[in-house]
């Protein structure tokens, strides 16, 4: 029976992260994105081998800690100036006894064996392969923007025509290595584009939801919290020590003269405001950095960061929604929260109900679920000449 050769395309900046670092190296869960990607395709029973092409810096320190991973060979070899590139070096030193090529993309770590096998059977049958999803919305092709920015639509594509793709992707060597010579003048965003450009016919297998990619801050944090819901589970009764998880945060912003003064989403009259980026509310990113370390999910800057103009001036209380949209996606659920406010000046006592209401609001829970109190700095410090206001805040969330 022919070998099977998984290559790993590896060899990019992923800027898109934000990282310091390329997002394959990113770690998830106690290990980089790239080592749980390398590792599902080893433990496939259909894999025999992994060829990895990585950043030439990496080559060396990060192949040896790759070769570790399984008893299977794993080849790690330089990867190029574009994905297909890569691809074709990764190619040409994978067996030649290998007649099936499974190519998978590194920032995709959840991919399973069943999946890997699906792709690899329909290769065998029909040349070429690739696992995607069905789109489930109305797709609308739409034209060029207009001078208010708007696009007109073009046509309604049916949708049960419009797939999502994903990898892996499958194909017999030979038609890989075709697609690969003839295509090295042209762009292609995957291989399955170069085989199409052939005129071979490439089939479409059932993907997976969980099979997600990683590219930006939203994606790492979703992530996270898959890899945290699927792993530390305790043998016996099946009591996960992640049942409650607690989180604090904290923000301090200056006061200043034209700005209006906004916690927890309640205007608050006053003759300064806090200064930020977005409305400056410390209240809601004091939460919103709580109820995300509560989940491992990072903090309010990696996901709305201030170096991006769409989250200027924005609505914190929206931005609060928006991270408890990936708590309860990862499996949890908001317990209750507590919240200090640090200001001098004014007395916020009036307003406490109405800024516990908003909050609970976002969070999904009852008023009850939510404290918030006031305290002075007793003239200690910039809080305490009224230069600044700060918030400390702690969350405490149950898995779903």
């Amino acid at each position: 029976m022919p070998l099977t050769a998984a290559i790993i395309a590896a060899g990019g900046r992923g800027v898109r992260l934000g990282a310091d670092r390329p997002k394959q190296f990113v770690d998830l869960d106690g290990r980089s994105i790239l080592e749980k990607s390398v590792t599902a395709l080893a433990a496939s029973d259909r894999i025999d081998e992994v060829v990895v092409a990585l950043p030439i810096e990496f080559l060396v320190t990060v192949g040896e800690r790759l070769r570790g991973l399984s008893a299977k060979p794993i080849v790690c070899v330089e990867g190029g100036p574009r994905r297909q590139d890569s691809v074709a070096n990764a190619f040409a030193k994978s067996s030649r006894d290998a007649g099936i090529i499974v190519i998978h993309d590194a920032a995709r770590p959840f991919v399973t064996a069943e999946l890997i096998a699906r792709t690899i059977d329909a290769a065998g049958a029909h040349g070429a392969a690739i696992a995607a999803i069905a789109v489930r919305d109305t797709v609308k092709q739409a034209g060029d923007a207009e001078g208010d920015g708007s696009r007109p639509i073009r046509a309604t594509i049916p949708r049960d025509t419009v797939f999502l793709a994903q990898t892996p992707q499958a194909f017999r060597r030979d038609v890989l290595a075709r697609a690969i010579a003839e295509g090295r003048a042209i762009e292609a965003t995957d291989e399955a584009m170069l085989v199409e450009r052939l005129g071979l016919p490439v089939h479409i297998v059932e993907g997976d939801p969980r099979n997600i990619k990683i590219t930006t801050p939203e994606d790492l944090a979703t992530a996270t919290a898959v890899a945290l819901r699927t792993s530390g589970r305790m043998e016996g009764d099946g009591f996960s020590h992640r049942l409650i998880k607690i989180g604090n945060g904290y923000d301090l912003h200056t006061l200043v003269e034209g700005r209006p003064l906004i916690l927890a989403g309640v205007r608050i009259p006053f003759e300064l405001g806090l200064s930020g980026h977005s409305d400056a509310d410390i209240v809601c990113h004091a939460v919103t950095d709580a109820v995300l370390g509560a989940a491992s999910m990072g903090d309010i800057g990696r996901l709305f960061p201030d170096t991006d103009p769409k989250w200027k001036g924005a609505d914190s209380i929206a931005l609060l929604k928006g991270a408890m949209e990936l708590v309860r996606h990862g499996g949890y659920r908001v317990s209750n929260v507590d919240v200090t406010v640090i200001a001098q000046k004014p007395k916020l006592l009036p307003y406490l109900d109405q800024m516990r209401s908003n909050l609970a609001a976002a969070l999904g829970v009852e008023t009850t679920a939510v404290s918030v109190k006031g305290k002075t700095n007793e003239g200690v410090d910039s809080m305490g000449r009224g230069e600044s206001m700060a918030a400390h805040a702690v969350a405490l969330l149950r898995s779903i």
